[in-house]
């Protein structure tokens, strides 16, 4: 149905980078999310009340907010792509987390009220009958649900979108929840054991623990997340790829939305050859990462000393020995600044932030490692983190 849909109203769906055709995705995944809810909704609510059933009810109010998740993931796919503006010149592109973000809400929300209102019904001990027909809404229902994890989680692979992603774990966390409230009704038909306000609880704590888990995954975007690993790889081959640069470091993506990410990174370049070439070097790997990621990226240009032996031979060591306060700690920007008793070892050591020591302790344990093996220098360290 999708796959149709997207061939009917989407023109090059295939394009899957493309900003316009990733937003036109997920207004349609929306939608579909829309109409398929209310049904589901329409259908379950029926059955709840031809039966009884809290556990039923508490599903069919389940998928009614799902139709309401939809609803809000829509109009955040609608604001993301508002161009940007003078009060907001970095795109809009965080509205897409800022709907998932009011989506988790409203879930957890809905989990306390259908938690409570099971509990009046275990209270109330209230008996619940089941036919063919509240038994194939409930049959029918999974499948629904199942066809719109399939759906959503295939189209938040290819668009790398987290209100997909978020949808598609919605959906196969509904299909165990009505699988629960189906056990339920197969029980009370086969047996005068009611289980229903048990299992109405059972659905509310998993509705719960669902709204919390996505909670803390929309938040970790807005509040700021180290970059994907496969698009750290894919920065590093491309900057790596031309000759001119050593190595890099310091590297940071900043998230400014889906398809709004800003790059920037430090290069370290041979010192000795002529700056103009070097600069046309950065301007090009820059128009590359702009081409190739739809990003926008800034480079700055670290000038190295290449070929000095004692530079390299100490480097060497201090790369080892650092390790012994802890393995993670690497070092960079590692050059020697005069001569004799004034010369100064300059260099940048790269925490990790769950080091067991403070950073002061660890620059204490740093100066005086450097000072254990070249007493005459002077030490300038830099103290870095690794936001990848």
């Amino acid at each position: 149905m999708i796959t149709f849909l997207s061939k009917l109203f989407i023109n090059n769906n295939n394009n899957y980078n493309d900003p316009s055709v990733r937003r036109s995705y997920g207004i349609l995944s929306s939608i579909m999310g829309i109409v398929l809810n209310l049904l589901l909704f329409a259908g379950k609510y029926f059955a709840g009340i031809v039966s009884g059933s809290i556990a039923i009810t508490a599903d069919a109010f389940n998928n009614l907010s799902d139709s309401g998740s939809s609803i809000i993931t829509l109009i955040g796919f609608k604001l993301s792509g508002a161009k940007p503006d003078a009060r907001h010149p970095f795109g809009h592109g965080r509205m897409e987390y800022l709907s998932g973000l009011a989506v988790s809400a409203l879930i957890i929300v809905m989990g306390v009220e259908l938690i409570i209102s099971s509990i009046r019904k275990i209270i109330e001990t209230v008996s619940v009958s089941s036919d063919a027909t509240t038994i194939a809404i409930l049959v029918i229902s999974i499948l629904i649900k199942f066809y719109m994890y399939w759906y959503n989680h295939r189209l938040a692979k290819k668009t790398n979108s987290e209100a997909m992603s978020a949808t598609a774990t919605d959906s196969i966390s509904d299909v165990v929840t009505t699988c629960v409230v189906l056990i339920s009704v197969i029980v009370a038909s086969l047996t005068n054991l009611n289980i229903d306000g048990y299992c109405g609880v059972a659905v509310g704590l998993f509705i719960l623990y669902s709204g919390i888990q996505s909670l803390r995954e929309t938040l970790s975007p807005l509040l700021g997340r180290p970059a994907n690993p496969e698009l750290v790889k894919q920065i590093e081959d491309i900057v790596m790829a031309n000759e001119e640069i050593l190595a890099i470091h310091d590297l940071i993506v900043h998230d400014y939305g889906p398809g709004h990410l800003i790059i920037s990174l430090h290069g370290e370049v041979d010192g000795s050859k002529d700056i103009y070439l070097l600069h046309s070097a950065i301007d090009s790997i820059e128009k590359e990462l702009d081409d190739r990621l739809g990003c926008t990226s800034c480079l700055h240009m670290d000038p190295v000393i290449v070929g000095d032996k004692k530079t390299k031979q100490m480097y060497t060591i201090l790369s080892h020995e650092i390790k012994t306060i802890d393995p993670r700690i690497t070092i960079h920007d590692f050059r020697i600044v005069g001569c004799g008793a004034s010369s100064n070892l300059i260099f940048d050591a790269v925490l990790p932030f769950d080091l067991a020591i403070s950073d002061d302790d660890a620059r204490a344990q740093i100066d005086q490692l450097v000072k254990s093996l070249w007493p005459s220098c002077n030490i300038v360290l830099t103290i870095d983190k690794s936001y990848t």
